[in-house]
Parts: structure tokens; C-alpha cells; sequence
């Protein structure tokens, strides 16, 4: 939401200071040079990513309108289910987690955290992960190296629409230009005319360039670093959980493991060991 209030005041301030300088906002209102930038970016757009990267890069946008779910409620979260599971390991033996990983919709633990059963990703990671745990064929060491090369290609394709979105905005100052060359191809027919024309379309040129460079680093720019700090901040909490995995897997204490998780998590929304221990206790 704040990345969309940002792009607002960019916007806002840009026509306050334009305005204080006695400029007219109807010369800003070019058509033909809107066509211009926005079937240009939109070509390339399809283009370079085709329909299926489209659509991700669109949903991946329409994302920063929710507030960010990886908070430190999130992770307290995820934690005291990781915790409970763990015990029930720990009490019934592997063979316990079974039910509860082979249909989490209706575990009665899983079901009890809706921001983790909610995210899919993780929670296919989770459970596919404890059911190679469960068949005891896979050591700690190479079921880590597993983890990984799970997250990694994950990251690799969730990472594709925000390159999308940065490509595109590289490209509009280019556009802008392109625009505005065209624009001064026409202001070249008219010399000789009145001064005022000439200056009227040499204006109308210059205003594609204004826009191209505005959309690169007041829109496109930033909606491009605030999809990648997202993305940082699903990374890290896939990380929370790997490294709770992996512990599990090598056999320590169901709070030796949460603690794995609970130092992964990025200090500006990890909770405190005492936090953590009271909340997984009360689970």
C-alpha cells in the first residue's frame, strides 16, 4: 500500500512545483504521446515475457496493495506450529506427523495458523519436506542440499516478474525519446509558420521524455524495489523453516529447533528467545 501512497506524492508534488511555475496542466495532456509510451511499454512488455510472466508480474503488483504478511506475528506463528509438530514427533514418533502432513487443511495444529496454511508455497515446502523426513531414506546433510535447491529455483522464478517490471522501466526514458523525436520530426514541417505552433509542438515533444523519465524512477522503479523486498522478506521466511527442518532432521529437542528457525529471522521482526518461548510453551 505504501509503495502505491509513494508513487502518489511523486506524482502530486511533481504537478504542485509545475504548477507554482505558472505551467499549464493542459499542455501536459498529450494523447499521441501517451499512445506512444504506453503501447511501447506495453509491446515490450508482452514481448520480452509473454503471457505467463504478464500475468505473474501483474498479480505480483496488485500484491503490494496488501500489507506485508511476513511480520513478527507471522513468524511467532509459524514457530509455535513448527514447536507443536515437533513434540507430537517427539511423543508419538514420526509416524504421528503422518495425518498431519499428508492433509494439512485439516490438521487440527496446521489449521490453527491461518497465515501459514494460507501461504501455499510454504506450506508444500513444509510438508513435502517432512514427508522425505518421515520415509527415513534421506540423511540431514543432503536433505539441506534438497531444501535449497527447492528454494532456489523458487526464488529464480519469483524473481522473473520483478525483472519484468524493472526492464520496463529501464526502457522508458528510451521511449521517451523515441516520442519526442517523433514530435520534433513534425515541429520540422512547421518552420516557417507562427513561433506559437512551433513552440506548441516542440512543448508536446518534450512532454514524452518528461513522462518516460517520470514513469522510470516515479512508478516503475519503485514498484520494482519494493517487489524485491518482498520477496526478500517470503525468502527469509522460507529460510525460518528450513533451517527448523534440517534441525529436526539431525535430531535435537523441539525448541533447539524452533531457536535454528527464530535466529533466521531478520532482527527488525524476530521475536525474542524469551517471546518465542513463552508463546510455544502456551501452544
Amino acid at each position: 500500500m505504501f509503495t502505491f501512497i509513494g508513487i502518489a506524492i511523486v506524482f502530486i508534488a511533481t504537478l504542485v512545483g509545475y504548477i507554482m511555475h505558472h505551467g499549464q496542466i493542459g499542455v501536459l495532456i498529450q494523447i499521441n504521446e501517451f499512445i506512444i509510451l504506453g503501447g511501447a511499454a506495453i509491446g515490450s512488455f508482452l514481448a520480452a515475457n509473454g503471457m505467463k510472466n504478464v500475468s505473474a508480474a501483474i498479480k505480483a503488483v496488485m500484491g503490494l496493495l496488501k500489507p506485508d504478511p511476513y511480520t513478527k506475528v507471522a513468524y511467532l506463528e509459524v514457530l509455535k506450529m513448527m514447536f507443536q509438530l515437533f513434540n507430537v514427533a517427539r511423543k508419538d514418533g514420526l509416524l504421528g506427523l503422518e495425518q498431519h502432513v499428508e492433509n494439512p487443511e485439516t490438521s487440527e495444529i496446521i489449521k490453527q495458523y491461518p497465515t501459514f496454511l494460507h501461504n501455499h508455497h510454504a506450506v508444500a515446502f513444509f510438508c513435502d519436506t517432512m514427508k522425505v523426513i518421515l520415509t527415513g531414506a534421506v540423511g540431514p546433510h543432503d536433505l539441506s542440499e534438497m531444501m535449497e535447491i527447492d528454494l532456489e529455483t523458487a526464488h529464480a522464478e519469483a524473481k522473473v516478474p520483478i525483472d519484468a517490471v524493472q526492464t520496463v522501466g529501464d526502457a522508458m526514458p528510451g521511449f521517451g525519446i523515441v516520442a519526442a523525436v517523433l514530435g520534433v520530426i513534425i515541429t520540422m514541417g512547421k518552420i516557417g509558420g507562427e513561433a506559437a505552433a512551433i513552440g506548441q509542438s516542440v512543448a508536446a515533444a518534450l512532454v514524452g521524455t518528461f513522462l518516460g523519465i517520470l514513469l522510470a524512477y516515479g512508478v516503475f522503479a519503485p514498484m520494482a524495489r519494493a517487489m524485491d523486498l518482498r520477496l526478500k522478506a517470503e525468502g527469509s521466511y522460507m529460510n525460518c523453516i528450513r533451517f527448523a527442518l534440517f534441525s529436526f532432521a539431525r535430531g535435537e529437542s523441539p525448541i533447539t529447533c524452533v531457536e535454528f528457525a527464530r535466529r533466521n529471522v531478520e532482527p527488525s521482526v524476530r521475536p525474542g528467545f524469551a517471546e518465542m518461548e513463552q508463546h510455544v510453551k502456551a501452544a
